[in-house]
């Protein structure tokens, strides 16, 4: 289970997906690795050591507590003690959590069981609405435990009344962790336009993820796009998709990409379809226009700004999107051009910082 330096005290990481690896490693190397303890839940547990690796960062506790089958009830049920009894050895002086996934508000619950003081790292999305959304319960439910807030932006957490003294507005660290794997690098150019699609939340299981598919069908003509899908590895999501495009012309599907090679992809895509939300933050740092397969984002600074377009799952909508921003160059330059809403790279730096101010503070 050990797996690294870890220490008693200092800082502890609770991670579980690739996201939260991407986002939190900033975080840690602004920190003295002596002080921080990092623990690995499971949940996405290959993606995420890959993704730790990547920024040259082992876990200290690697549990692997997910099974197959298993629903986010049944993992938060499981993560929470193990977690709780990692607290009680440690001792840490603040626990960290990012996001709204089962892995944060697990950790979220077990630090504040154990009385210890909880740092939120992109704290305050909001996307108005609590189903079908889990996330959106599970990032409101952790502001009420933290301590301290770190968000790319402070105006959701004020209006829920969070005190401003524990919000600070520092960006989004994936932003650094983009600077850290050559943000701005050139890339050869294709011969066709790249389009590049992540699909996966769990409001798209079932028929929003068919018509994906039949969208990309539908967009898969010989010679026109190239159209890359690295299929999650969940059975709603991967697979469907894969069923349905399996043997389509200019489809690529592949398994799910490692953060170097999906950054690169990133880099090089004239647009990208997607329902994650690190892809809506990432992909306007390469100037590249996001089609939200969602009908609502917690990341509104994003459409507000014109970087991206909620355009949902409905097959017709999706298809013609795709195809103004491939056709028109004018639309293109309108979404590509936009203000970048979401840090300037040093957010890891800022969030440390509070951290050993608030370590002091104990």
């Amino acid at each position: 289970m050990h797996g690294g330096v870890g220490t008693i005290g200092g800082t502890m990481f609770v991670l579980g997906t690739r996201p939260e690896a991407i986002k939190l490693a900033p975080v840690i190397a602004a920190l003295p690795r002596a002080a921080v303890t990092i623990i690995l839940i499971g949940q996405h547990r290959d993606l995420a050591r890959a993704a730790l690796a990547h920024f040259n960062l082992f876990a200290d506790f690697d549990l692997a507590l997910m099974r197959r089958g298993w629903s986010p009830a049944t993992f938060v049920a499981a993560a929470m003690p193990a977690i709780g009894r990692l607290i009680e050895r440690i001792a840490p002086s603040v626990v960290v959590v990012q996001g709204d996934t089962a892995t944060a508000i697990a950790a979220a619950l077990a630090a504040s069981y154990g009385k210890v003081p909880l740092a939120h790292v992109e704290a305050g999305l909001r996307s108005g609405e609590n189903n079908p959304f889990p996330e959106e319960l599970q990032r409101r439910l952790i502001a009420q435990m933290a301590t301290i807030h770190f968000a790319p932006t402070a105006a959701a957490l004020r209006r829920e009344g969070v005190s401003t003294a524990a919000i600070h507005a520092t960006g989004n660290p994936v932003i650094d962790a983009l600077h850290a794997a050559g943000l701005g690098d050139a890339d050869a150019a294709t011969t066709r336009p790249l389009v590049l699609v992540t699909a996966h939340r769990r409001e798209n299981h079932g028929a929003p993820m068919a018509a994906i598919g039949e969208a990309l069908a539908t967009l898969a003509q010989p010679d026109a796009l190239d159209i890359v899908v690295p299929l999650h590895p969940h059975p709603q999501s991967g697979p469907v998709l894969a069923r349905r495009l399996r043997g389509l012309p200019g489809i690529t599907q592949s398994p799910p990409l490692d953060y170097p090679a999906f950054v690169a992809l990133l880099r090089r895509a004239r647009l990208v379809l997607t329902d994650s939300g690190g892809v809506q933050e990432e992909a306007p740092a390469f100037d590249c226009p996001v089609l939200i397969l969602r009908d609502v984002t917690e990341r509104g600074e994003g459409v507000a700004a014109g970087a991206a377009r909620l355009v949902g799952t409905n097959a017709a909508i999706i298809v013609a999107a795709v195809r103004e921003l491939v056709d028109d160059d004018r639309a293109h330059a309108r979404m590509s051009r936009a203000s970048l809403p979401y840090g300037d790279g040093h957010a890891g730096c800022r969030i440390a910082a509070q951290l050993n101010a608030l370590q002091v503070a104990a």
